[in-house]
């Protein structure tokens, strides 16, 4: 009885202190309730449901699992994870938080991924979409859109980095019990030759088989799940929102400041950045918005702890990633530790990348799009759509080009030996 004592204190304490701190300001609840409101309703609805019901559309007619077919000789060896999970690592980068741990935890329930690959692929494929990094980040907080390509550069780099590292997570692990642990491996010899194109459709044929639902049940469910996951999405937003409102009332988050204050002078940042990673710890957008506000900072020191803000994701992104993936045994400690270290991966490489990216920003600047954020429904029609389109065909594409070339190389050495 003890033992589940601690564990509901823990959580009981910090959450009657929030209420009595509503209770004491609640005018200050209410102006960032209604903040978080629009930020969800602005921002992440328009960008998040279309992909929800999109995702799962493609789940359901056997999409994913083509693309997982054809992926798997280079997914298995680079990133110890299934093929399919290169579809979700597209997805992810093209769509943002939280689309990688959606389709992490239906692939789970489908017996495609045991714990430690759902762990390695969700630690990756957890990113910002393209449009929120240009146009809310770059165009609306720091106003300049060349500013675009080194943070799309550091923040989808070191994505791919942190996804390398965690091939290594559970290495020395003697295994997973339980049934959806069990996911055999495909050969390597499986997967070379004309035959994976034979395989990849009949994989999806098995797979729309499978799941035996008409097109018209199928749309009607994945709207509904993409209305509920959204609207789920918007309460952790208003709720981070208020949290950190009604904590800066209280002053409680000058003694974040602070510690965060000594953190930065150690490594020679600007301190006038503090309240940009408080703020960002918690919630992402309004991170990025209070780095590209600060003043008395660099643009290159701006531009890094944006950087460090997007891989971190917030809590707010965290508690979304922990709500879809509760019913799975992935844990959330492999999930922490990669956005700690994603984020700062991220903020190194925006240093690393600055001069040598300087030229590129200044000739790519005219190509970039200039989404309005303030209207939703045309940045979703004529930016978020096409973007994301855009970025999963380019993602799904090189990813075949280097699975054909890896398999192509493969062949030729394999001739040599022999």
């Amino acid at each position: 009885m003890r033992k589940n004592i601690s564990p509901a204190l823990a959580a009981a304490l910090p959450a009657l202190a929030i209420a009595v701190l509503i209770l004491v300001f609640p005018a200050e609840a209410l102006r960032a309730s209604l903040k978080g409101v629009s930020i969800w309703w602005d921002v992440l609805f328009p960008a998040l449901f279309p992909f929800f019901v999109i995702s799962e559309m493609m789940l359901g007619v056997g999409l994913v699992h083509f693309f997982g077919t054809l992926l798997d000789p280079l997914m298995r060896p680079l990133f110890r994870i299934p093929g399919i999970g290169g579809f979700v690592m597209a997805m992810g980068f093209a769509s943002g938080y939280p689309i990688g741990a959606r389709l992490t935890s239906q692939l789970w329930d489908q017996g495609l991924v045991n714990r430690e690959e759902g762990e390695r692929l969700v630690a990756f494929t957890t990113s910002s979409d393209p449009i929120f990094l240009i146009g809310a980040v770059s165009v609306g907080f720091f106003h300049n859109p060349a500013l675009a390509v080194v943070l799309g550069a550091a923040h989808y780099g070191s994505a791919v980095l942190i996804g390398l590292l965690m091939r290594f997570h559970g290495v020395r692990s003697p295994g997973n019990k339980g049934k959806k642990d069990l996911v055999p491996a495909h050969p390597a010899d499986k997967a070379e030759g004309s035959g994976i194109w034979k395989r990849a459709f009949e994989s999806m044929h098995a797979a729309r088989l499978k799941d035996g639902r008409a097109l018209g049940t199928m749309l009607q469910q994945a709207v509904g799940s993409g209305l509920q996951l959204v609207f789920m999405v918007g309460g952790l937003v208003v709720f981070f929102a208020v949290v950190m409102e009604v904590l800066a009332s209280a002053h409680i988050m000058a003694f974040f400041y602070i510690s965060i204050d000594a953190v930065l002078n150690f490594f020679g940042i600007p301190a006038s950045l503090s309240q940009a990673v408080a703020t960002g710890f918690f919630e992402v957008t309004l991170g990025a918005k209070a780095a590209g506000g600060a003043e008395g900072a660099s643009l290159l020191f701006k531009t890094a702890i944006a950087a460090w803000v997007l891989s971190w994701g917030g809590l707010s992104v965290h508690a979304q990633v922990v709500s879809l993936l509760h019913h799975t045994s992935l844990r959330y400690w492999p999930f922490a530790a990669a956005r700690f270290l994603h984020a700062l991966l991220g903020a190194l490489l925006v240093f690393v990348l600055w001069e040598p990216l300087a030229p590129v920003q200044s000739s790519l600047a005219p190509l970039i799009p200039l989404p309005d954020m303030n209207r939703p429904l045309s940045t979703l029609l004529h930016y978020t759509l096409p973007a994301a389109g855009w970025t999963f065909s380019a993602m799904t594409g090189l990813l075949l080009l280097i699975t054909i070339l890896f398999l192509a190389g493969k062949r030729c050495m394999k001739a040599i030996r022999s």
